[in-house]
């Protein structure tokens, strides 16, 4: 795992994962994007069942079937307060300790570290809770609102491009708080909520239903703040944006949450996650 790691480190992460991106949207020729598709269903065990496009060939390019959407019904919506908010592998959950999370086992990092330094935002989430979802490449690769929220900013750190597997969370101290991520702030009816959407080696982007692509910046914190008059509401199960290949989606409320959950579980969108 170490040398996976120390791998990466010397990787250009990058240009690595952008030129990945401009190949996976290339639309021609037609039957190398076809073949692409097919190899990444076998290797990853992928079925476009539950798709609204069910023939590998109907995709444009490799993004548009990456990014697919799903059937009408494919996800009910659970009873619950909060649901999850991505496909994945809920790689931990639970209560903030001293404002911190837990990475994995004997690494932790802080909730103002993830939000860029704001530790005036991060306070607010100091005694609350926090949720991890790991998407993997075979998973449905767009994510939705865990509960009812107006957007109120959104904030681009430009970072590292660590891969966020099992075996880099297990090695890389700090790695959502080091890694690109896209950091959303919401107002909901239970109080502030903030997604945070982690970038990771051969993402090719992260793209939002409000903003697009976010267009990624080597050195440049960007930030948006959002009028009320103009501010996007979105419902819980609402989609919110989408990956450009595999990442993690973190999840941190102000309150204390009652978890249906538990680290390691498999979860999918806008199943019960916590009340």
């Amino acid at each position: 795992m170490k040398f996976f790691a120390a791998l990466q480190s010397v990787l250009p992460q990058h240009h690595l994962s952008r030129a990945i991106g401009w190949l996976a949207h290339l639309e021609h020729p037609e039957w190398l994007k076809n073949m692409l598709i097919r190899l990444f269903m076998r290797s990853y065990g992928i079925s476009l069942e539950e798709a609204v496009l069910t023939s590998a060939n109907d995709y444009p390019h490799f993004n548009a079937f990456f990014t697919r959407a799903l059937q009408e019904g494919a996800r009910p919506m659970a009873s619950s307060r909060y649901v999850a908010p991505a496909d994945g592998q809920v790689s931990q959950c639970g209560s903030l300790e001293s404002g911190e999370l837990l990475q994995a086992k004997g690494r932790r990092y802080t909730a103002s570290a993830l939000l860029g330094g704001d530790d005036e935002l991060a306070e607010q989430f100091s005694r609350g809770s926090y949720g991890t979802v790991y998407l993997s490449p075979r998973d449905y690769h767009r994510v939705h609102m865990p509960t009812s929220g107006t957007l109120l900013k959104t904030r681009y750190i430009p970072g590292d491009l660590f891969a966020v597997n099992t075996a880099t969370v297990h090695s890389v101290d700090q790695l959502f708080a080091r890694n690109e991520r896209l950091v959303c702030q919401f107002e909901t009816a239970d109080g502030p909520l903030v997604l945070v959407l982690v970038g990771a080696i051969i993402v090719a982007g992260i793209e939002t239903v409000w903003g697009g692509l976010e267009s990624p910046q080597p050195d440049t914190i960007r930030e948006k703040n959002w009028h009320p008059d103009e501010a996007p509401t979105l419902a819980a199960g609402d989609e919110l944006g989408r990956f450009f290949l595999g990442s993690t989606v973190i999840m941190m409320t102000t309150r204390e949450l009652q978890w249906a959950v538990a680290p390691g579980d498999t979860v999918r969108v806008k199943a019960a996650l916590a009340d």
